[in-house]
């Protein structure tokens, strides 16, 4: 048992010293550039020598390890060196192997990393530079959507699922609190989906979130799309609820840019209904102007803030969509909407586009509602196609 301890342990001290070379060898290209040149000749050397135990395929190594670490021109450089010594070592080997092959094989490997390095030399960045600094931007993007730690009796979740499950997504949130009074919630949907909006929505997901709690409440869409209209980008536009919670009051204002208006649940009737508040889309009108929708969250009351991708696909309406949003979150009234973010948008959300969806709950007090039977109950007798119908009715009256 001690020796094969003693072997884990040598292996783990092997692995670190590894990761260490090759961390510094990431950060001195020089280093990176002498060392495979080197590992080039000895494989080499070693397929000369041991021609029964080393292929002369070993020489792909430094090839794959050149693609990680090096820049372009090192890398041709070392691409040619390979091939050189490649050659060179077929044909010292046996009459009757296919030599010609596999030097073309080998020439081949070298153009699909010489192809890809090339990639990533438009970047400025070398190996795997590029997809860190990829892995590290949407790192950001999703630090920048966390939601923040509200006071006892709120409770604040969302959740986004990228089309085809990419990294990236169209849709992205933003937040902040007010000296712990006012929270201040929006929901932006970027023209395009997955990874062709998400560049676009790294950049105003910085900015949005930079303007989000330092200008005034009615004045953040209008910055937004001032914002918006300075990138002059000729077809593409931005949508947004933006959603602003006196977490005292409970008293809230809401105000869309082209985006499906909010969902206010009242625990104390049961209804569902929609929060209209009209606003043209961001980035096409110089001078936009937004109308507010302001209402009172009670206890047991909830808001729904969702994208497009939540309810309309090209064969169901916004209509249809929202009725069925509806429907799902009746049936989690009873578990106080815990989780309801993740389960909504992997149950409702459509497979093909950006799915995004906010829930703000104030909780119910049981100690306030002691003796109180109506609340709970309520919800459960309430007709829930008169509740999916007036939200029906409210949403014609938005999409007309």
């Amino acid at each position: 048992m001690s020796s094969l301890g003693g072997g884990n342990a040598a292996v783990r001290r092997v692995g670190r010293r590894a990761e260490a070379l090759i961390r510094h060898a990431r950060r001195s290209h020089q280093l990176a550039f002498v060392g495979l040149l080197a590992l080039t000749v000895t494989v080499s050397s070693a397929a000369l020598a041991m021609p029964t135990f080393i292929p002369t395929s070993v020489l792909v190594i430094p090839l794959l390890l050149g693609g990680l670490l090096l820049r372009f021109r090192s890398l041709v450089v070392l691409t040619v060196f390979a091939l050189i010594i490649g050659s060179y070592v077929m044909s010292e080997r046996a009459s009757g192997l296919p030599k010609t092959g596999f030097v073309i094989v080998l020439g081949l490997i070298a153009w699909i990393i010489l192809t890809g390095a090339k990639v990533r030399s438009r970047l400025g960045v070398q190996g795997t530079r590029g997809e860190q600094m990829l892995m590290e931007l949407r790192d950001t993007l999703t630090a920048q959507g966390e939601l923040p730690v509200l006071p006892a009796g709120w409770r604040a979740e969302h959740a986004i699922r990228s089309a085809g499950g990419a990294s990236f997504s169209g849709d992205f949130v933003v937040s902040t609190t007010r000296s712990d009074e006012v929270l201040e919630i929006a929901l932006v949907d970027v023209s395009g989906k997955g990874i062709d909006a998400g560049t676009r929505a790294l950049l105003l997901s910085g900015a949005f979130g930079g303007l989000l709690g330092v200008v005034p409440v009615e004045d953040f869409l209008p910055a937004a799309n001032h914002y918006l209209r300075r990138q002059d980008w000729s077809d593409d536009f931005a949508t947004v609820v933006h959603v602003a919670v006196d977490l005292r009051s409970g008293e809230f204002e809401v105000r869309t840019a082209g985006h499906p208006p909010a969902i206010h649940f009242d625990s104390w009737s049961g209804r569902w209904q929609t929060r209209d508040a009209d606003g043209p889309l961001l980035g096409l009108v110089e001078v936009p102007e937004f109308t507010v929708n302001r209402g009172q969250l009670k206890m047991g009351d909830a808001l729904f803030l969702y994208s497009d991708g939540m309810v309309e696909t090209p064969r169901r309406d916004i209509e249809r969509g929202t009725d069925r949003l509806v429907g799902h979150a009746e049936r989690l009234v009873a578990s106080g909407f815990k989780g309801a973010a993740l389960e909504l948008v992997d149950e409702i959300g459509g497979p093909g586009d950006d799915s995004a969806i906010v829930v703000i709950h104030r909780k119910t007090n049981p100690s306030e509602l002691a003796g109180t039977e109506c609340a709970a109950p309520r919800t459960g007798r309430q007709n829930p196609l008169r509740r999916r119908s007036a939200v029906l009715r409210q949403l014609k009256a938005y999409t007309a």
